[in-house]
């Protein structure tokens, strides 16, 4: 069943089960039924994620890609879903701020705003591969004329050398200035500071704000930071609410981290430090195969100093290593064997090209609609939490 189908089905049945008058053992028992709903859709949608293939040739759905990261926010925007349902749909708020769970619900309180900022900063990062986009396309440009003259790989060349100094930059030597000056905020209006004409009209709904992100924040550390109270419940804890909290604090947690690995962002040394996730549990087998293949080329990456794990950021580092070796060695007539090889590359450079051109905004959008979300579910949980300690007895 496709992951809509899932979460329809889901936010019905919940929503039918609570609006009916049942006895208190029933309760209990669908209660049950509806987390181990939620663990097993999880599991699956995760389980599929895993299952694209990573070693085929580039079509756009391999581990890692613009299209995989698409997935993979909307598998997050899936499960908060659910897990929000679960959590407060037709339930008595004075469930709530009972122990454990108040203290549980304040700790993920506190994880959400670290991923508002993470957001805020992947989207500043998703910006910065758009230029080296729009560098590649100079590239292409260039190289497409026939014949290829001195004037054209001049242009190339010149192209080429910004690029790879754009992928390859170290996020400390990159990132501290370029995220001060300009981040996205989201759904403000009437900042424009930094950026040009073009790029607003560009970005459409996407503002601009200055010192956004403070110099030494650290996508690293906000990670870190997330994972700090992160504990398995246990004994009866595991059968109640405290379990779906933890579930949906691990798989923020990991697709926040995914997200930081493969996307630029500010200061993300340390990264491939691995958070624990308990084998025993069924719905993250496949969450810990991901994050053992993310953290194995994070530490590449991290050796040869590129600045992300995208794929089409990985294929077009390749491509500009290559093509700045033939602009070097370039002599007019270049020979026919050298031209066919070069075009073979440029045309797959145009295709990465394209393919950014046509999933990297939509990545925005869903990356603002986490933001949005996530600031609304906050609001609701906290409303909760207050309504269910107003409707406490006093003693």
């Amino acid at each position: 069943m496709p992951a809509t189908e899932h979460q329809q089905s889901f936010l019905g049945r919940i929503s039918i089960r609570r609006n009916q008058v049942t006895a208190m053992d029933g309760n209990h028992e669908q209660e049950l039924e509806d987390l181990e709903l939620f663990q097993r859709h999880t599991g699956d949608r995760f389980a599929d994620l895993l299952s694209l293939p990573d070693d085929s040739p580039f079509s756009g759905e391999t581990f890692l890609s613009i299209s995989w990261l698409r997935k993979l926010v909307d598998v997050l925007l899936c499960c908060e879903a659910e897990f929000k349902a679960l959590l407060i749909m037709g339930r008595d708020p004075s469930q709530i701020p009972k122990p454990p769970l108040d203290r549980l619900l304040i700790d993920f309180m506190e994880r959400t705003v670290k991923v508002l900022d993470i957001c805020n900063a992947v989207s500043g990062g998703v910006d910065s591969i758009r230029q080296c986009q729009k560098l590649a396309e100079i590239v292409v440009s260039a190289l497409e004329q026939k014949p290829i003259g001195d004037g054209q790989v001049r242009r190339a060349r010149k192209a080429l050398g910004a690029l790879m100094s754009a992928l390859t930059t170290d996020d400390k030597e990159n990132n501290h200035s370029r995220y001060a000056e300009r981040t996205w905020s989201f759904g403000r209006r009437g900042s424009n500071s930094g950026g040009n004409h073009k790029d607003r009209a560009t970005h459409g709904s996407f503002r601009s704000s200055s010192m956004v992100v403070a110099k030494n924040w650290s996508a690293a550390k906000q990670i870190q930071s997330m994972c700090s109270n992160l504990t398995v419940p246990r004994g009866g804890e595991s059968t109640g609410l405290a379990q779906p909290v933890y579930i949906m604090s691990t798989v923020m947690v990991f697709v926040m981290w995914a997200l930081v690995a493969a996307i630029p962002c500010q200061e993300r040394s340390g990264l491939s430090t691995h958070f624990q996730i308990p084998k025993q549990f069924g719905w993250a087998h496949s969450i810990i195969g991901m994050q053992e293949k993310i953290g194995e080329e994070w530490k590449k990456k991290e050796k040869k100093g590129s600045a992300g794990l995208l794929e089409e950021m990985q294929k077009m580092e390749k491509l500009g290593q290559s093509l700045i070796e033939f602009a070097d060695g370039f002599q007019f007539p270049a020979e026919a064997e050298k031209l066919e090889e070069v075009a073979a590359q440029v045309a797959e450079l145009a295709e990465i090209c394209q393919r950014m051109e046509e999933g990297l905004i939509p990545l925005q959008q869903q990356i603002r609609e986490l933001f949005h979300r996530i600031v609304r579910s906050r609001t609701e949980i906290l409303d909760l939490l207050d309504n269910g300690k107003a409707s406490q007895p006093i003693i």
